[in-house]
Order: C-alpha cells, then sequence, then structure tokens
C-alpha cells in the first residue's frame, strides 16, 4: 500500500461526513495522485466488511450494504411517567383491587383520565373486576408488566409505606390499615369481568368524554 493511500485511509476514517477529492487533495503533497489511490483502495476493500464508497460527491468508509442488517438495533424507550400517574400507579398497587373513586377519595383530586390511560397503555395496570356496590364500579390492578419493570419478584416485594413516601410515591393522607395486597387471594367483593367485558371497556375509555 502506499503512502497516499494510506493517508487518505487513515483520512477517511477519521472523518465526519464524506471527504470530497477537494478535501482529501488539500490535506496531501502536491503530487499526490489522490484519484488513483482512491480506486486502489476501492479494489482493496472490497468484498470485506467494511467498504469505500462514494456518497454525495465525497468518499467514506461504510458498512458492506449486504451487512447494514447488522447495524440496526431496536430499542424500547422508556416513557417518563407524570407526577399524577406515578401516584395514581402507586395507589392501585398497594391497594388494588381499587375503584377510580377509591383513588380519588385517596389523593383528593380528581383522577385524570389521562394519566390512568397511560398506564392502561403501557400495560403496567388492568381492569381487574366490578365492585359488588351500587352502579357496579370497574376495578384496577397492576399486572406482570409492572412487576417486571420494577424488578419485583410478587407484590410481597413492593416497599414499605414509609419508604414509598420517602421517595415521594405516596405523599397522600393514607388510610388506616394501610398494608400491601396480597393478589393470590380474590377480593370479597369483587366480581371478575365478563369476557370481552375489558376491552369493550377500554375502548368506551379512551372515546368517552371527560
Amino acid at each position: 500500500m502506499s503512502s497516499t493511500e494510506r493517508a487518505i485511509e487513515a483520512l477517511l476514517f477519521a472523518a465526519a461526513e464524506p471527504l470530497s477529492l477537494a478535501d482529501l487533495a488539500r490535506r496531501l503533497p502536491q503530487d499526490a495522485d489522490v484519484e488513483g489511490a482512491l480506486e486502489a483502495l476501492r479494489g482493496r476493500y472490497e468484498g470485506r466488511g467494511v467498504e469505500l464508497a462514494s456518497v454525495a460527491g465525497g468518499w467514506r468508509f461504510q458498512t458492506a450494504v449486504d451487512l447494514d442488517y447488522l447495524m440496526t438495533e431496536e430499542r424500547a424507550e422508556p416513557r417518563r411517567l407524570s407526577r399524577a400517574a406515578q401516584e395514581i400507579l402507586a395507589i392501585i398497587a398497594y391497594h388494588q383491587p381499587v375503584t377510580r373513586a377509591e383513588m380519588e377519595m385517596i389523593r383528593g383530586v380528581q383522577t385524570s383520565r389521562g394519566s390512568l390511560d397511560a398506564l392502561l397503555e403501557l400495560g403496567l395496570v388492568r381492569l381487574r373486576g366490578r365492585r359488588r356496590t351500587p352502579g357496579r364500579p370497574v376495578t384496577y390492578g397492576t399486572t406482570d408488566v409492572f412487576l417486571e419493570h420494577y424488578g419485583l419478584a410478587s407484590l410481597a416485594d413492593l416497599p414499605g409505606a414509609a419508604e414509598m413516601k420517602a421517595a415521594g410515591l405516596l405523599d397522600l393522607n393514607m388510610p388506616s390499615g394501610f398494608a400491601v395486597p396480597d393478589p393470590t387471594r380474590p377480593a370479597e367483593d369483587e366480581d371478575p369481568l365478563e369476557l370481552g367485558e375489558a376491552a369493550e371497556f377500554h375502548q368506551d375509555f379512551l372515546g368517552g368524554d371527560e
């Protein structure tokens, strides 16, 4: 490999964008055969994992076209929860099964449809059943996605109330008898949703008015 080829190879590897013939010539001796060196390099890299290519009037090293698939990376971007959504999630985790009205009673403010819907869309909470009270309100609970997201083996591994308050997630007027629920024990005042009822309710929830 000639000294000109080596110099061009070094310049192109270090460049953040394609370099034109003029760009390369400015960095090399006046008598350097830039075009000849580029052709020699292109032949040298032909068939390898990295190839020399002419792009947008310049030259660059790039991954061989048939290996592009190796450079594809699928990465899930985490969606940040609002403060309201975090509070609602904490209430659902510790009080499930819990209705929307009960969430509002604990927080002291109206539960935003957007916050609750965000939790449903992320799969952190689910519709559990219906409370055996007038109006048969829907109850909410957490999901396996919730456990996976927070690295919990079960709800029994949830931090205690004091830890949650210290983290700012339970800065609320919690009722007496506050305790981590046992997800394996069905609620005595709750009936399971009928087949297809969860999907129908969710659709109404998304499409309804505030």
